[in-house]
C-alpha cells in the first residue's frame, strides 16, 4: 500500500484554481521531491493531505485513509509546514514536551530528538532567540515526535547553512533507509537532485511530470564536453563528420549527446590528445525550467504563467 496516494485532487477558491486533477503516490522507503513555482499549488496540496483544507473533489489518502479518519495520526504521519509555529517564549525542550503530551512522548524521546536535530546545547533557550535555521531544526524535531512512518515537510532547508543542508539530506535519506516515506517540497533544486528518489513537478495546480531523476534526465538534451590542446583541429574533423560543434572555452568543445565515441575514435585515429571527454545529462534545475516554462531562477520562484489563464492559489 502506498504511504501517500493523491487521486484527482482538486481545490477551487471561487474562480481561482489552486489544484486541478492532481494524482501521484509516495511509496515507503523513498524520498519524493514535490516541486513547482511559487503559486503552483504545493502548499495547498500538502494542507489538503493533512486535513487542514477540504478538497473541492478528489482524495488525499495516508495509508489508504484520509487524515481525519486516522486514529493516531501523529504516530503515522509527521509534518512540518511552518518553522515559526513555536511560541517564542517557550524553550525548545518545553515546546516538544507540550506538543508531545497528546502522543505521551517520553522525556527520553525528546532528548533523542534534540540530539538528532543538533539542538542539545540550545534546548533550554527561548525559541524567540533562535535563528531561522534553528527553528527549522526544531520544526523537524516536532514532526518526528511520534516516530512516524511518513514525514511531510515544506521548504525544510530555508535558513540552513551548507552544513545544515548536508545534515538535512542525511536525515531525510536516513529516514527513507529505515523504510519510511518522505514527501518534501523545496525550491533548492540542486539539493533535491542529491536527496530525492523521485520528483513530482506541478505548475498552476496541475501535474507536469513525475519520475526518477534519471527518467526526467532522459527528457532533456544531453551534451558531450571535450577538452583538448588541439581543439581547433578536432573541431574541424567533427564538422567534416557532419556534426555541429560549439566552442565553449579555451580548448573546449561541446557536441550533442551520443557523440562521445565518435570523438574518441577520431582523436585516437589522428593522434589528438584529450584532457577531458564526458557526457552530461541536464540538471534537475534545467529540467524544471523547461517543464514549467521558467527561464531564470527568479521566474521559477515567481510564476509559471504560460500554461493557463487561471489564477493560482496556494504555494
Amino acid at each position: 500500500m502506498a504511504a501517500i496516494e493523491v487521486r484527482d485532487l482538486t481545490k477551487h477558491y471561487g474562480d481561482t484554481v489552486a489544484v486541478e486533477g492532481l494524482s501521484f503516490t509516495v511509496e515507503p522507503g523513498s524520498v519524493v521531491g514535490f516541486l513547482g513555482p511559487n503559486g503552483a499549488g504545493k502548499t495547498t496540496t500538502l494542507r489538503m493531505l493533512l486535513g487542514l483544507v477540504t478538497p473541492t473533489s478528489g482524495t488525499a489518502l495516508i495509508r489508504g485513509r484520509p487524515y481525519r479518519r486516522l486514529s493516531q495520526p501523529g504516530r503515522l504521519i509527521g509534518a512540518s509546514l511552518d518553522s515559526g509555529a513555536a511560541h517564542p517564549r517557550r524553550t525548545a525542550r518545553n515546546h516538544l514536551r507540550v506538543l508531545g503530551r497528546p502522543l505521551r512522548t517520553p522525556e527520553a524521546r525528546i532528548r533523542e530528538l534534540l540530539h538528532a536535530v543538533g539542538l542539545e546545547q540550545s534546548a533550554d533557550r527561548p525559541v524567540g532567540d533562535f535563528s531561522l535555521g534553528m527553528r527549522q531544526r526544531l520544526a523537524l524535531a516536532t514532526a518526528l515526535l511520534g516516530d512516524p512512518r511518513i514525514l511531510v515537510v515544506d521548504e525544510p532547508a530555508n535558513g540552513l547553512d551548507p552544513e545544515g543542508i548536508h545534515w538535512l539530506r542525511g536525515l531525510l535519506r536516513g529516514l527513507a533507509a529505515e523504510g519510511r516515506a518522505v514527501l518534501v517540497s523545496s525550491h533548492l533544486l540542486s539539493e533535491m537532485q542529491q536527496t530525492v528518489d523521485r520528483v513530482v513537478v506541478i505548475d498552476q495546480g496541475r501535474l507536469v511530470t513525475e519520475g526518477t531523476i534519471a527518467e526526467l534526465g532522459a527528457l532533456g538534451r544531453q551534451t558531450v564536453s571535450v577538452q583538448s590542446p588541439q581543439s581547433v583541429r578536432l573541431g574541424e574533423l567533427l564538422r567534416a563528420a557532419g556534426e555541429h560543434v560549439l566552442v565553449t572555452g579555451p580548448d573546449t568543445l561541446q557536441l550533442p549527446g551520443g557523440w562521445a565515441q565518435v570523438v574518441g575514435h577520431l582523436a585516437a585515429e589522428h593522434g589528438i590528445p584529450l584532457y577531458e571527454l564526458h557526457t552530461s545529462a541536464p540538471t534537475l534545475e534545467e529540467i524544471f525550467f523547461s517543464l514549467t516554462g521558467s527561464r531564470t531562477a527568479d521566474e521559477a520562484t515567481g510564476a509559471g504563467r504560460h500554461r493557463t489563464s487561471n489564477r493560482r492559489g496556494g504555494g
